[in-house]
C-alpha cells in the first residue's frame, strides 16, 4: 500500500515537473518581453525639445524614436550623442526622466522603441532587438553625422545586452551598461533553479561575451541591492571589460531609477565621459 502511494506521488511529481518545463519552454517570450503600446509621456512634459523620428530597419520594420538635443551647456563641442537601449518592459514614454538625466549632462539623446513596443511595428525577438539598435545607430551616424567615437551606447537591464552586442560591432566612444544581467540563461537559472534552463532557453542576450569584445571604454552601473538582477552580474560584466572602465555602485531596487536618482553616480558617469571619450 505504502509503495503504491509513493509511486503515485512520484508520478504526480514527475508530471508536474514536466508540465512546468513544457510551460517555460512554450512561454519564453512572455518572460522576456513586456511591451506597452500606450506612450503616455513625451520629453515635452519635462521641458525638453525633441524630434519624433521613424527608424527603418533592414528587415522592413518601422521604429518609433525621439531625438532630444543636449541641454546647455553641452558636455563638449560638438555635443556627443547617447543611443539609449531601454529594458524589456514598457516603452520610450517610461524613459523620459532617464532621458532628462543625459540631456542635462549635455548629451544629445536618441531613444527608440524596439519592434512591438510603443508605436513601433512588428513583434520583439532577440535578433530583432539587435537589428533595431543597428537602425538607431545608422540614423545617428548617417542622418546626424555622428562619428562613432562621439557616441555613447547606453543600455539598461535587457537593453544592456542589446547595447553590448551593438558596441562589439561598431566600436562607440563609450559603452554604458546599467543594471544589466550577464546573460539570459543566467537569469533563467535564477528564476527557475530546478529546471534544465541551459537546454530550454532560446534567448541568449549574452552581455558578458559581448562586453569582452566591445573594444571601447566601458561604464557598468548597478545597485548593490538590486532584487531582480543581483549586483554580482554587474561585477562580472565589469571584470570582463577591458580598461579604461568604471564601476558605479548605487543603492535601490531594480526599478528605483538608480543612476537617474543618485547625483554622485551621475557625476561619476559624466566625469568618465569627459576623461575617456576620444
Amino acid at each position: 500500500m505504502i509503495g503504491n502511494v509513493l509511486m503515485s506521488a512520484l508520478r504526480i511529481g514527475v508530471a508536474a515537473y514536466l508540465g512546468l518545463t513544457l510551460l517555460v519552454l512554450l512561454r519564453q517570450s512572455s518572460y522576456v518581453y513586456y511591451p506597452d503600446r500606450a506612450v503616455s509621456l513625451t520629453p515635452a512634459a519635462l521641458g525638453m525639445a525633441f524630434e519624433s523620428v521613424a527608424l527603418r530597419t533592414e528587415d522592413g520594420e518601422t521604429l518609433s524614436a525621439w531625438y532630444v538635443p543636449a541641454g546647455k551647456p553641452p558636455l563638449r563641442e560638438p555635443a556627443p550623442a547617447l543611443l539609449y537601449c531601454h529594458g524589456n518592459a514598457g516603452d520610450i514614454g517610461d524613459r523620459v526622466y532617464s532621458v532628462k538625466t543625459f540631456h542635462d549632462m549635455g548629451l544629445d539623446v536618441l531613444v527608440f522603441d524596439y519592434r512591438g513596443y510603443g508605436e513601433s511595428s512588428g513583434r520583439p525577438s532577440e535578433k530583432g532587438t539587435y537589428a533595431d539598435a543597428s537602425a538607431a545607430w545608422q540614423w545617428l551616424s548617417g542622418e546626424k553625422g555622428f562619428a562613432a567615437s562621439n557616441v555613447v551606447v547606453f543600455g539598461r537591464s535587457m537593453g544592456g545586452a542589446v547595447a553590448a552586442e551593438l558596441a562589439r560591432r561598431v566600436r562607440p566612444g563609450v559603452l554604458a551598461l546599467d543594471s544589466t544581467f550577464t546573460s539570459a540563461p543566467d537569469m533563467a537559472r535564477r528564476m527557475f533553479p530546478y529546471l534544465p534552463v541551459g537546454l530550454l532557453c532560446r534567448y541568449r542576450y549574452d552581455a558578458l561575451r559581448h562586453v569582452r569584445e566591445a573594444g571601447c571604454p566601458v561604464i557598468v552601473s548597478h545597485s548593490a541591492n538590486d532584487e531582480m538582477v543581483p549586483f554580482a552580474h554587474g561585477q562580472r560584466l565589469y571584470d570582463a571589460a577591458a580598461q579604461p572602465k568604471l564601476l558605479i555602485r548605487f543603492r535601490g531596487g531594480h526599478n528605483d531609477m538608480g543612476l537617474d536618482a543618485d547625483a554622485g553616480s551621475r557625476a561619476q558617469f559624466r566625469d568618465f565621459l569627459v576623461r575617456h571619450m576620444p
